[in-house]
This record gives C-alpha cells, structure tokens and sequence, in this order.
C-alpha cells in the first residue's frame, strides 16, 4: 500500500470536494479547480476527510493511488490558501515591471521582454527585482515561475540573472592566469 496514497486528506471549512462525470471538482474561497479522475481510483468522501483508494491491485492502480492523492490535496489547499513562487533578478540593470496581464523583464538584452501571465495566476512586484506568482493551480504557479526563470538563468560566473527567491547558486571560478 502506497504511504502516501493512504493519508487521509483533510478538507477544510469553506472548501468542497465533488466528483462530477469522472472527474474531480474542488471548490473553495479562491476558486474552482477541476481534475479527472485517473483510472482505478476512487474516493471515500466523508464529514471533511477524503481517503483515496485503489479499485483493484494492478501495476498501474498502485503506481496512481499516492499521485492521485498528492493532486487532490493540491487542489483542496490551492482553493484554500493558493500557492506562491518568489523570484529574484540579481544584475546591475535587471529589473522587471507589472503591466497589464502581464510582467516587462528588463535583463539586459537590447530589448524588454513582456512575458503575458497565464489565467488564473497574478503576479506582484515588491521591488523592482522581486516578483511573487500567485495562484490556486500548484502546477501553473511552478510552470510560470520556471519559464520566467528561463528568460535568463543565473550565470554560474557573475551570478546574475533571475533565480529562486533562497535558491544558493555556486559561483564558478573563472580562468586561472599563468
């Protein structure tokens, strides 16, 4: 039995978990997220606690069950609370700014960079380099937090470009003269 698969999720005041035509359909304060329901799994739904189990005990159930856990207690915390990602631009000159829908990185290249925010996910800029992605989705925030870190990756011998807010980059010596 799956460790993971078999911890019961908690599903707190204000959120409400149905499964609708195979799928599963998680409401909160923050909104709606909706899943489908992978393949020989089921859910035990009661007073506030939700246990996924596995229909039969074939390879492919079992390899499921802890995944399909982990995805509905994703949902049930992204309604409830959301999910955040902090980024931050290191580089004399990098900066970024909010527009409409959308964030305008300044990295240094001979042009600004307008990187159009994904539904459902907001963006806050702090300072001009340290931005917050916010949204209900865990994979959308990490998926939109990954691709602007793509714009421009911490060089690993100037340390410069955009990186996880308490990701510890390891400076590369340079060349050693003779």
């Amino acid at each position: 039995m799956s460790r993971i698969g078999k911890k019961p999720i908690a599903v707190p005041a204000g959120a409400k978990v149905e499964i609708v035509d195979g799928s599963v359909v998680v409401t909160g304060k923050h909104g709606t997220l909706q899943r489908p329901l992978l393949e020989g799994i089921e859910l035990d739904m009661q007073e506030g606690v939700i246990t996924v189990k596995r229909a039969n005990d074939e390879a492919r159930s079992r390899s499921f069950h802890g995944l399909m856990r982990t995805l509905i207690a994703n949902m049930v915390e992204g309604v409830d609370k959301g999910f955040e990602k902090k980024l931050e631009i290191v580089g004399i000159g990098y900066r970024e700014e909010l527009g409409t829908d959308s964030v305008v990185f300044f990295l240094g290249y001979s042009h600004p960079i307008n990187f159009a925010l994904p539904d459902g996910i907001k963006a806050q800029v702090e300072k001009q380099t340290l931005v917050t992605i916010w949204g209900i989705d865990k994979e959308i925030v990490g998926e939109t937090a990954a691709k602007m870190r793509a714009l421009r990756k911490p060089d690993v011998y100037k340390n410069k470009g955009v990186k996880y807010a308490g990701e510890a980059l390891r400076k590369k010596a340079g060349k050693s003269g003779k």
